[in-house]
């Protein structure tokens, strides 16, 4: 089956992709990571200004319906710009609070919400904890994470799959891995040794090389898994989805730390939130054999 984004789609991307660009995350995920939220709250209104929390809600909610392969094209945007903040949780949770109040909050991005999966994101600063169920739960002491920017607490209870979650956080996933690369392609055309570009030399075309063909595997995965959803395959393709982005995006990101050398993983040079967020997003969600092995039960 060949599946190619529609035009409303592509220019729903085009826009927040823009938009994100425009903002300047590198600052607002520093920030963030440093205990201020203003700027990531602000950028949250903007994302929320382009529609990207309605198409998570119902109709009846003030949403425009859920549309899973819009919400995979938003959290690669997402993820490419390494957006702080619980986006993905917060959409996923607007899947399982029914007829809840929460929803309308949500389409118009009044309302943060964090998922204990297991360990709440950015609790602190979220109106509402919940698990994987849907229960309200209390967050509790803060937990160290490979990415400053992730604020993890631990939560009593946290825990369990969430299919559209993971089917985000692998888009977000893709997106991380887009960037990286496309950074690095840059910085391989630019950066000279001995004379020439180090994107001459063949040993960096074929890391380069590598990566692209890992990410473009992984996204048809991520947008077939997006259509699958409300069949008896999607926590399949999910699962799938997850694995390939997971293992994609944390290459790219080792491929990204080669090119760059030991610059690309210091706070002052930007690919650095990258790099930590991909190593960090690796295991969320459900770690790759927990994935592979609910791909495997279902052959």
């Amino acid at each position: 089956m060949k599946f190619v984004l529609s035009a409303e789609q592509r220019m729903f991307g085009e826009t927040l992709r823009k938009l994100l660009a425009e903002s300047g995350t590198p600052k607002t995920v520093r920030a963030w990571a440093g205990g201020d939220a203003a700027p990531g709250r602000a950028l949250w209104s903007s994302v929320a200004e382009a529609g990207v929390f309605a198409v998570a809600v119902p109709e009846s909610h003030g949403g425009a319906g859920l549309l899973p392969v819009e919400l995979a094209v938003a959290a690669e945007e997402l993820g490419r710009a390494a957006a702080p903040g619980p986006f993905v949780e917060t959409l996923a949770a607007a899947e399982l609070l029914g007829d809840s109040t929460w929803l309308s909050r949500i389409a118009e991005g009044d309302a943060v919400v964090s998922m204990a999966v297991p360990h709440a994101l950015d609790a602190d600063i979220a109106d509402l904890v919940i698990t994987a169920d849907g229960t309200e739960v209390r967050a509790g002491e803060r937990l160290t994470s490979l990415d400053p920017a992730r604020r993890l607490f631990s939560v009593e209870g946290g825990g369990g799959f969430t299919g559209f979650g993971a089917l985000l956080c692998a888009a977000q996933q893709v997106g991380i891995g887009q960037a990286l690369l496309d950074v690095s392609v840059e910085y391989a055309t630019t950066r000279q040794q001995f004379g020439r570009p180090i994107g001459e030399y063949q040993a960096i075309k074929h890391h380069l090389s590598s990566a692209m063909v890992e990410l473009e595997f992984a996204r048809p995965l991520v947008y077939g898994a997006a259509l699958s959803y409300g069949t008896p395959d999607f926590a399949r393709d999910v699962s799938a989805a997850k694995v390939a982005a997971s293992e994609a995006s944390y290459g790219v990101a080792k491929t990204a730390l080669q090119v760059h050398g030991a610059i690309g993983y210091t706070d002052e040079y930007d690919p650095s939130l990258w790099i930590r967020k991909a190593r960090a997003l690796y295991s969320a969600w459900g770690s790759t054999s927990e994935h592979r092995a609910r791909v495997m039960a279902a052959l």
